[in-house]
């Protein structure tokens, strides 16, 4: 192909964009926090809307009909809501928030539970107790909370050798935290965040265990990134106490939450939480119960995309100087693909196209045969690119 890097980047970013009005659109999520969640999640310099805004809705609405008239594709079809703002020259700017506008913890928080010993769980769990929260973390094994204790160890480690701690920092930080490998010592505490398996039988057995176990009043979160939070707060008898915390890993580093209300969560659980994130220095953005959320619903489209380019002729090593080149991305997409891995991008990517039925997002086949043949990325060596 002899496609130029503004070409390129044009084919990818311009339904990226019409994919975050129709989210914005549908009332799924505000413009700030749609904007919020992929520069804090991804890295993007700027939020889809506000790239709108800096190309201008009336230009980016026509070159997506010129491409709708080209491909017929229904994702290439200017959303209702882009049409309107480019026939209004309006901006999808949102208000200035105020202070007025915070949320405030209507929930009590002092002693936090963490159920898992993943890289995920040891991250939350070091987000908490550096926060000043006392923290008991449960595992099936203490050989496992031990790993947790010594991932804690290391990155506290590395902080005093950066100078961004101390040692009496660390041992502050390590006193907070307690282990178990019994679920009743969550008894106490005041919100439980799950961070186990990605099995909807497994955290749902889970889910009705903490009903069981934790006091009244006790919020319980999961931080799922694509199971039905809905059917794990009807395994409770306090449906309204359950909520989601998509935090995204490494959880130390990265400031973004997901916080995911269903139908069923109270308003003062969900405006605790969104406190809370703010309290241990992380960026919240709400959004509802469906699959992908926020970043998900719009990275993996995207990738999904590129995936279709590269099967069209176009080199992955092309495409992904072309995005970074143009859209100021971290990361090209391939690049990206290989550090999530082909193997989490395609049930991602299976879970969008069975959530919204759209013929588009159909995971692209090659990114099937790559993970057929066990090239995942990174973690096998070879992906998109060869790393061995």
């Amino acid at each position: 192909m002899t496609a130029t890097n503004a070409e390129i980047s044009a084919t990818l970013v311009l339904p990226y964009l019409n994919h975050a009005v129709r989210m914005l659109e549908a009332g799924y999520a505000t413009a700030a926090d749609i904007d919020a969640a992929m520069r804090f999640g991804c890295g993007y310099r700027t939020g889809p809307l506000a790239v709108l805004d800096e190309l201008g809705p009336a230009a980016v609405h026509d070159r997506l009909l010129a491409r709708f008239e080209q491909t017929g594709d229904h994702l290439h079809r200017p959303a209702d809501l882009l049409a309107r703002v480019a026939a209004d020259g309006g901006s999808f700017a949102g208000p200035a928030g105020d202070d007025a506008g915070l949320p405030e913890l209507r929930h009590p928080i002092g002693s936090v539970g963490v159920v898992g010993t993943g890289t995920m769980a040891s991250g939350i769990v070091q987000v908490f107790a550096q926060a000043g929260y006392d923290v008991v973390c449960i595992g099936r094994s203490q050989e496992k909370l031990d790993g947790v204790l010594a991932y804690l160890t290391k990155n506290l480690d590395r902080a005093i050798e950066r100078g961004k701690s101390s040692a009496e920092e660390k041992a502050s930080v390590l006193a907070r935290v307690a282990t178990s490998t019994e679920r009743e010592a969550l008894a106490g505490a005041d919100l439980v965040v799950e961070a186990i398996a990605e099995d909807l039988a497994v955290k749902t057995e889970l889910f009705g265990d903490l009903d069981r176990i934790c006091r009244g009043g006790a919020i319980l979160a999961t931080t799922t990134s694509s199971l039905p939070i809905t059917e794990l707060a009807k395994a409770t008898g306090r449906p309204q106490d359950v909520i989601g915390m998509h935090f995204f890993n490494p959880a130390p580093v990265m400031k973004l939450v997901e916080v995911v209300t269903t139908d069923l969560t109270s308003v003062a659980v969900d405006e605790t939480v969104r406190a809370l994130c703010s309290n241990v220095g992380k960026v919240a953005v709400s959004c509802g119960d469906r699959a992908g959320f926020i970043v998900n619903a719009l990275l993996f489209p995207y990738l999904n995309d590129a995936v279709r380019l590269f099967e069209e002729g176009e080199e992955a090593a092309v495409i992904d100087a072309a995005l970074k080149e143009e859209a100021g991305v971290p990361m090209g997409p391939f690049e990206l693909l290989d550090v999530v891995g082909n193997d989490v991008a395609l049930a991602i990517q299976r879970e969008l196209f069975q959530e919204f039925g759209e013929p588009g997002f159909a995971p692209a086949t090659a990114l099937e045969m790559k993970v057929a043949a066990g090239e995942l990325g990174r973690k096998t060596k070879v992906g998109f690119h060869d790393y061995r």
